[in-house]
């Protein structure tokens, strides 16, 4: 599993080493090289960090990158545990690795040719307030319907993974029953009074339970 650019050196290693890669679970991924408004950013950053270290522009455009406005907070909505733990992480890196993190991102090449070839099965999961939602759209389109699927989660940025990891519940489990790695198990006996035939169906509405699912949008071709 990888996220955003995590997501690109799966990918390019599942192309250079295929019979090594089962499968890829990728978040946001990154197939193309940078648009020129990526590449202007990352440029504005790196001016940034190397003038002023990790500053507070530098952490609110990663933060922005990275996080839907909803959890981002505002004036009226306080900022989220999140985004707050985030910036916490961001702090404690070195301006250096994070420059060289950026240029990285700058000079990536294009996967999009060798995406045919891959075989393995993709799972792939992207928020539609990510920057990177474009991204994840031509990549599905470039792999092979037969091994690929998609999730746009809605209300979500780029980290589906912090955000909304209950959307990926459903979508991981029958991806990993794909390969045998996951089958459900009835530990309980079929006359408890806790096996799902005796409980009422409206108890297991996410509403009595207590959950707020947000609706996501899958395009699965399998």
């Amino acid at each position: 599993m990888g996220v955003t650019a995590g997501a690109y050196i799966l990918t390019l290693f599942a192309l250079k080493y295929s019979q090594r890669v089962l499968g890829l679970i990728l978040i946001s991924p990154l197939c193309r090289p940078p648009s020129w408004t990526e590449w202007l950013l990352n440029k504005v950053m790196l001016n940034l960090l190397y003038f002023y270290g990790m500053c507070g522009m530098v952490k609110e455009l990663l933060l922005k990158r990275y996080f839907s406005k909803e959890v981002r907070g505002g004036v009226v909505v306080a900022e989220s545990d999140i985004v707050q733990a985030c910036r916490r992480l961001l702090d404690e890196r070195q301006s250096i690795n994070v420059c060289r993190f950026l240029e990285a991102l700058n000079g990536r090449p294009d996967l999009s040719e060798g995406l045919r070839k891959l075989r393995c099965r993709s799972l792939i999961f992207v928020g539609e307030n990510s920057p990177f939602h474009a991204e994840a759209l031509h990549m599905t389109s470039k792999l092979d319907r037969r091994y690929s699927a998609l999730v746009e989660v809605q209300a979500c940025g780029s980290m589906v993974t912090e955000e909304q990891p209950h959307a990926m519940l459903i979508p991981i489990e029958y991806f990993l029953t794909g390969y045998g790695l996951y089958r459900p198990t009835l530990t309980i006996s079929p006359r408890s009074p806790l096996s799902p035939s005796y409980i009422c169906p409206e108890l297991l509405s996410p509403e009595r339970m207590g959950l707020k699912l947000k609706p996501i949008k899958t395009r699965i071709s399998l």
